[in-house]
């Protein structure tokens, strides 16, 4: 049996097999190899290739703005969910021998005499191009816009849905694209969205609302969500965060999904994003979607402007990575911010939210740019001085500065805080990240393989490959912190400071203020020694050149 899986293994994926032959020998081989190539090689190849060449279309189409192309396609992924979600309830009535309960798409004709039944995706993808561009743009994006009937997140953002696509051409080969995508595969059409939401970072300025996805899962694996918490980012842009908590939960603790509370739990009230942008709400609740989540709260809220009392201590978990360096006038600011800290630096007005939001009990893993760390202005001394004596601080992450390169060379670091409102803070965690697996300039081209990158590697790393990927040992050595972690000198990469060495230092909370620095000793001869010995050397030449006159003449 084991060469029969080998051979068959050789001959349908000759650049793979040796990997699939590490598995275990399944018990159901068909199902097993099934599952792991859909999981591992579907998103890859083919489907790529295919996405590019779309997304190549799009830019010769003339739409540049990679944010308004992958809007498009949101829209007509919601499409697709819509006919399959109508599909499911029309085989439901048909096997209770019943009506429909819930129809998406009415019966009869729209108010321009198209029958309803042509605004679905499985009856318009055969329509011939121009006439597939007809149904879309004067039929099914006004129903789109209309739509009342499902009252999820999705459908409240595509209220005001715009088609732009140029041409009928590219929209039947974008049809045909997604429509070749098995999409009942969650695995699939996550990592398919994924591969799209990175071409916005690959295109150049809208990179700033990707925060690099081995970072987001360093944050999330030191947070560790939990079945019962409540997780918000709000500053969500495309939910990454909120996506990769979904993906560690699912990991983690499997059963939440067949415990009838639970899963109600996840699917509806565990995850919450805010921004003020529509089309990042699109874009961020439709990566949910196809992440598995059925109905997040990703909703409109400018957060640093508006009060927050209906969300005020409503998570037990914050994840974040919010703009920095902007800067608002007092009277646009949310005065119960400004009520914790009187700033206009937005960097300061979002930690003021975070304890803001955060439940007693709760904790938060947040970017911050390092100016948060070290400033001396009355309001940065202020709100580190509530962090540590008012809360308790766990940790300051240091991270290397070409992190969000191309798009910024700013310095930050990942604070870790849980909200008491009674202190705690006893000691602080403090790691100096020297590498994260990438080349740090603007390239941030992978220094290892696949397999031994990201905070999770499925391989171990040598002591060698360490110095390229700090994030594994940042992993470990935070479950130690409050042990071993205790007793590292301060000339370790990670130690820890007491609070009364912090506060002498004015709640400065920058690693360099505690890390200390050893010089290798160097010996130094004596002057003496050294003018002696010039001496000599002189007296050796003098004797070297009267002894040269002597031969020369």
């Amino acid at each position: 049996m084991k060469f029969i899986y080998k051979s068959c293994l050789e001959s349908l994926f000759p650049l793979i097999w040796k990997d699939l032959l590490k598995l275990a020998l399944p018990k159901n081989f068909s199902e097993s190899l099934v599952h792991w190539i859909k999981k591992h090689n579907m998103i890859s190849g083919e489907i790529k290739s295919q996405i590019d060449r779309i997304w190549d279309a799009f830019w010769s189409g003339g739409i540049a703005n990679p944010l308004e192309v992958i809007e498009q396609i949101t829209y007509l992924l919601f499409l697709r969910r819509l006919d399959d979600l109508h599909t499911l309830e029309e085989n439901k009535a048909n096997r209770l021998k019943r009506p429909m309960e819930r129809r998406i798409f009415p019966e009869g004709e729209d108010i321009k005499k198209r029958s309803y039944d042509d605004l679905r995706w499985s009856r318009f993808k055969h329509f011939a191009a121009s006439e597939m561009f007809a149904v879309v743009n004067d039929h099914v994006f006004p129903f789109l816009r209309a739509l009342g009937g499902d009252d999820s997140t999705y459908a409240h953002h595509m209220k005001d849905a715009r088609f732009t696509i140029p041409t009928p051409a590219l929209l039947s080969k974008v049809v045909d694209l997604l429509d070749g995508v098995p999409m009942e595969e969650r695995d699939t059409k996550g990592d398919l969205y994924e591969y799209m939401l990175s071409k916005i970072a690959s295109a150049g300025q809208n990179g700033q609302f990707r925060t690099p996805r081995h970072i987001i899962g360093l944050m999330v694996e030191l947070t560790a969500p939990s079945p019962r918490d409540v997780i918000c980012d709000p500053a969500s842009g495309t939910c990454g965060f909120l996506v990769a908590a979904n993906e560690y939960l699912r990991q983690h603790h499997p059963e939440l999904l067949r415990n009838a509370k639970l899963k109600e739990h996840f699917h509806h009230q565990m995850f919450h994003g805010f921004d003020f942008d529509n089309t990042m709400l699109r874009i961020g609740s439709m990566n949910m979607l196809l992440h598995g989540v059925e109905n997040p709260d990703v909703r409109y809220q400018d957060s640093l402007s508006e009060e927050h009392s209906t969300d005020e201590e409503s998570y037990t978990l914050v994840l974040a990575n919010p703009p920095f360096a902007g800067s608002l006038d007092y009277e646009n600011t949310a005065k119960d911010l400004l009520a914790i800290v009187k700033t206009k630096k937005t960097e300061l007005l979002f930690l003021a939210l975070f304890l803001r939001l955060l439940k007693p009990g709760g904790r938060a893993a947040v970017i911050v740019p390092d100016g948060v760390l070290f400033g001396s202005s009355k309001a940065h001394k202020e709100l580190r001085r509530l962090l540590v004596e008012e809360q308790k601080l766990d940790a300051v992450i240091s991270l290397p500065g070409g992190v969000f390169k191309p798009y910024a060379g700013v310095s930050t670091a990942i604070l870790l805080f849980t909200k008491t409102n009674s202190g705690g803070t006893d000691f602080v965690w403090f790691y100096d990240v020297d590498a994260d697996g990438l080349s740090l300039d603007d390239k941030r081209t992978p220094l290892l393989a696949e397999d031994k990158l990201g905070a999770v590697p499925t391989a171990a790393l040598t002591a060698e490959e360490h110095t390229k990927n700090n994030l594994p040992d940042v992993l470990t050595r935070w479950q130690l912190r409050n042990t071993t972690e205790r007793e590292r000198p301060r000339t370790a990469q990670s130690f820890c400071v007491p609070k009364a060495d912090i506060a002498s230092q004015g709640y400065d909370l920058s690693l360099n203020r505690y890390k200390e620095v050893v010089h290798e000793e160097v010996e130094h001869r004596a002057p003496k020694d050294i003018l002696d010995d010039l001496a000599k050397l002189e007296a050796e030449i003098q004797q070297g050149m009267t002894e040269l006159k002597k031969i020369l003449g």
